[in-house]
């Protein structure tokens, strides 16, 4: 089994550094372009895929939408299991409005956010699913960043720690028991000038 995981592209939230969490943000317009340049990649990339599946929240949906209609996949019912990271009374808001209100260390305070450890079970239950439902599949899941660092971070154990990027693109791939990575943060699709291709041998 493969697995292509790809954070959605930029929101406004996203540009102006406020968390967005639960909050039904759509892309913007630099989004949907950052979507179609993955897309066309994709097209012309050495990998088949078979379908593609996203969270229900909207830019996330929307750049699945994009993915799925240059390559003429079927998109699948969105998976709540790939929602982002709920972080409670901080959505909305930057990191100097989170210190002034709550701190420098907001993060390790209770302000409603999803527990790590719920967001994990819940990510891995999702891949788990799918390596038992499409064993043979290749398959396109479109996310969020704060799902896909605790993926990363549970899978590999701090083996990587990037910020993940708008429109990076992972590649898993199941080699017995454990998802190896051919592709780790890609964005040299968004870039203007060519980039050395930074698959792991």
């Amino acid at each position: 089994m493969r697995i292509g995981l790809i954070r959605h592209g930029l929101t406004d939230w996203n540009a102006a550094g406020r968390i967005q969490g639960r909050s039904d943000i759509p892309l913007n317009d630099e989004g949907r372009r950052q979507a179609a340049k993955l897309a066309e990649r994709l097209a012309e990339d050495e990998y088949a895929w078979d379908f593609v599946v996203s969270s229900g929240l909207l830019r996330a949906q929307e750049t699945a939408e994009i993915i799925a209609g240059r390559l003429n996949l079927p998109l699948l019912e969105a998976d709540p299991r790939l929602a982002e990271r709920g972080f409670g009374q901080v959505e909305g808001m930057t990191q100097a409005e989170r210190e002034a209100r709550f701190g420098a260390d907001w993060n390790l305070q209770d302000v409603g956010q999803e527990k790590l450890e719920a967001l994990e079970e819940r990510a891995l239950a999702f891949i788990a699913d799918l390596d038992v439902k499409y064993p043979d599949g290749s398959v396109l899941v479109v996310t969020h960043g704060g799902l896909l660092a605790q993926v990363y971070a549970a899978l590999y154990k701090g083996r990587y720690t990037d910020r993940i990027g708008n429109l990076s693109l992972t590649v898993l791939e199941k080699q017995g028991n454990l998802w190896e990575p051919l592709l780790y943060n890609c964005t040299r699709h968004l870039s203007e000038e060519p980039v050395s291709d930074t698959r792991r041998p």
